[in-house]
C-alpha cells in the first residue's frame, strides 16, 4: 500500500533538505518513493512555488495531475473565491478517493504559509527505522497521512 505524508517546516528551504535525505534513502534502498512535491512560500511571496518530483517517468503525467490537482485545490483555488466552491468539493472527493480527507486538506492549507515549506511524500516498503535515522535532527511537523491511528504513532516515535 501507498503511504501519503505532509511534513511542514518552519522555513522555505527546509521541504528541499529533507527532500534531499529522502532522496538519499531511496538512493540505498531504504524506502520506494513513488512521487514527491516540494512547496516552499517564502516570505512576502503571493503564493508558493511547487516542484514535482517525477520519481517515475512513466507514471509521472498521474501523479503530475495528482499533484495539480492537489496543489492547485489547497492554493490556489482559495484565491479564487465562492465561485470555486464545486471544484474544491470534486478535489475533496478525488483526494478522498486516495485517502486524504477534507479536514487534512484545511490542516496542510493552514500550516503552508508564507515563510514555511512542506514535503508531500508517496512511499511504498520502507524501513522506517532506516529511514528514520537519517532525518534525527530534522525538525519537521507532520501534518497528514493516510496511515492508521497505529502507524501514524509508530511514524511519529521513529521521527521524533
Amino acid at each position: 500500500m501507498a503511504t501519503f505524508t505532509v511534513w511542514k517546516f518552519d522555513t522555505p528551504q527546509g521541504a528541499d533538505g529533507a527532500s534531499a535525505i529522502l532522496h538519499d534513502a531511496a538512493s540505498a534502498g531504504h524506502v520506494r518513493l513513488v512521487d514527491t512535491a516540494v512547496v516552499s512560500w517564502p516570505e512576502g511571496a503571493a503564493k508558493p512555488t511547487t516542484r514535482h518530483g517525477h520519481q517515475d517517468e512513466w507514471r509521472g503525467t498521474g501523479w503530475g495531475a495528482f499533484w495539480g490537482l492537489l496543489l492547485g485545490t489547497l492554493f490556489l483555488v482559495p484565491l479564487v473565491g465562492a465561485a470555486a466552491g464545486a471544484a474544491v468539493g470534486a478535489a475533496s472527493k478525488a483526494m478522498a478517493a486516495v485517502g486524504i480527507d477534507a479536514d487534512q486538506l484545511d490542516r496542510i492549507r493552514a500550516g503552508v504559509t508564507p515563510g514555511t515549506s512542506a514535503l508531500f511524500v508517496v512511499t511504498e516498503d520502507g524501513d522506517l527505522d532506516a529511514v528514520g535515522e537519517r532525518f534525527h535532527g530534522v525538525r519537521g511537523t507532520l501534518v497528514a497521512t493516510n496511515l492508521t491511528d497505529a502507524e501514524r504513532h509508530t511514524l511519529l516515535e521513529t521521527f521524533g
